[in-house]
């Protein structure tokens, strides 16, 4: 059975002021938020703690990554927030030190594994170690659970395998490149729908356009809804 809060909506949008516009219009169709990087400038901490007032849930995707001292700091000052998700580059270093900062914080730190918008032609061109690129996220899934992480971001296409190493047990698979049927692709290129992500082991999907591009957010927000309860 999907959890009820499985869909993440991305409010990948300029600015607080239109994530805030865009949540109202979602209203009860959703419950559970993603802000990323690119609103970090325009207020996306504020809409963050925002939405957390008014009972939403909140996934900060802020993607970590720096030197063990500079990532516990960092993390250290969200966690005061108790935001309910936030991510880190799944190196097991960074995963150490963001599991330091977030201290007796109810905030799950999440490891990125692979971002779902790179091929492996984007990973020979980052001079990342050659192989399978469903091998590589299961691996790097495998050692950031090793070093504490609550759970990772990784593709639908690697969810299945991620679920059944032994070190998943309890822990959270968060899918993004996700599409509903039919939507278009944008720039990911390891996706799938998100039933197929569920039934494939993640706890929760991540979209954004496909709904908050929609012409009827709500109504968009819902009929995903619908596709999950019935995985």
């Amino acid at each position: 059975m999907p959890r009820p809060d499985a869909l993440i909506v991305a409010l990948d949008l300029p600015n607080a002021l239109a994530g805030t516009e865009m949540a109202e219009r979602i209203g009860d169709a959703a419950s559970f938020y993603k802000i990323g990087l690119g609103m970090l400038t325009g207020g996306g901490l504020a809409l963050a703690i925002e939405l957390k007032e008014q009972g939403k849930r909140v996934f900060l995707d802020m993607k970590l990554f720096d030197i063990p001292a500079t990532v516990e700091a960092a993390v250290r000052g969200l966690a005061q927030f108790d935001l309910d998700f936030l991510t880190v580059h799944g190196d097991p270093h960074v995963v150490r030190a963001a599991m330091a900062g977030r201290g007796a914080s109810a905030t799950r730190i999440l490891a990125v594994t692979v971002l779902t918008s790179l091929d492996r032609a984007d990973l020979d061109a980052a001079m990342i170690e050659a192989g399978d690129i469903g091998a590589i996220a299961v691996e790097r899934a495998r050692r950031a659970f090793a070093a504490g992480a609550d759970g990772v971001i990784a593709s639908p296409q690697e969810a299945a395998a991620i679920r059944a190493l032994p070190e998943a047990s309890g822990k959270l698979i968060v899918t993004p490149g996700v599409r509903p049927a039919g939507a278009a692709l944008g720039d990911q290129k390891r996706v799938a729908t998100p039933a197929d992500a569920l039934r494939a082991g993640a706890d929760h999907v991540v979209i954004g356009r496909p709904i908050t591009q929609a012409a009827d957010p709500a109504a968009a927000a819902r009929a995903v809804a619908a596709e999950i309860a019935a995985a």
